[in-house]
């Protein structure tokens, strides 16, 4: 992510005119030694501060849908994180550097985003608002003096920018979704082996792992009195094995036999 936001400063910089009149942009450390060996015009952008915003940490997964909108993949939440950039002009007068700066300025607070089509990688692929913003950043950052100390060099007038980019979340793909139907068994067990149900309640032993097995079958529906049948979309669940339910279904009310040595309330008693 970071290297696609500094492609896109490259770009944003470049749109502006800054490396006309062949100025050099970089995104080197301005150390003692580099502005030794520097023989152009100089715009360095350079990266000193990482941060992660707790504040927007979200939590979750976000689904991936294809072109048959089938959920293909989920995403973890993205996170931001903070960088802030210290950019400096480096010429052989001092009124040649507040010039680009002054240039950098106008580019920079030109707009509170990146363009969009200056994004590339996973930040054009999320197609979230990159944020801009010029200052420090903050008091619990480095201040512009401790920056400098580390690099060895003098303190000069400098621009500090924040861009406020996301880091893709990790992305887990998912299995197929599900199109077969179920067949539910029903049957009664005896010895420890299932047997299968049938209309006069006689029935076959079923194999082992049979009682747990399923099936499918396609929903066909007739075309006229005589016609032949043809598939409809889809599958639907079929029960195997079982006696005609009725009219009512599975949920019609049936006698249930009572437990050895149970009455029914109001009978006489044996």
């Amino acid at each position: 992510m970071i290297h696609e936001v500094d492609e896109a400063l490259r770009l944003l910089l470049a749109e502006g005119g800054i490396v006309d009149g062949g100025v050099d942009l970089v995104f080197d450390a301005p150390t003692k030694d580099w502005s030794a060996r520097r023989n152009a015009p100089t715009v360095s952008v350079f990266l000193y501060d990482i941060r992660e915003d707790a504040g927007r940490r979200q939590s979750g997964s976000a689904a991936e849908y294809d072109e048959a909108g089938a959920v293909v993949a989920r995403r973890s939440p993205p996170r931001w994180f903070e960088l802030t950039y210290l950019v400096t002009a480096w010429t052989n007068r001092p009124q040649d550097e507040h010039r680009l700066l002054s240039q950098v300025l106008r580019c920079l607070a030109h707009s509170d985003v990146l363009p969009r089509e200056m994004l590339t990688g996973s930040l054009a692929e999320l197609g979230l608002p990159v944020g801009l913003a010029l200052g420090s950043p903050g008091p619990d950052g480095p201040s512009a003096s401790d920056v400098w100390s580390a690099l060895g060099g003098e303190l000069k007038a400098a621009v500090e920018l924040r861009v406020s980019a996301p880091l893709a979340g990790e992305r887990s793909a998912v299995g197929p979704p599900v199109t077969e139907g179920l067949v539910l068994r029903a049957g009664q067990e005896r010895n420890g082996s299932r047997v299968a149900g049938g209309p006069d309640g006689a029935g076959g032993v079923l194999g082992p792992g049979a009682a747990g097995s399923a099936e499918t079958e396609d929903a066909l529906e007739p075309v006229g009195p005589d016609g032949p049948a043809r598939e409809r979309p889809g599958r639907r669940l079929r029960y195997a094995e079982a006696t005609d339910p009725g009219a009512d279904g599975f949920t019609a009310e049936r006698d249930r036999p009572l437990p050895p040595g149970r009455r029914r309330r109001g009978g006489t008693v044996r």
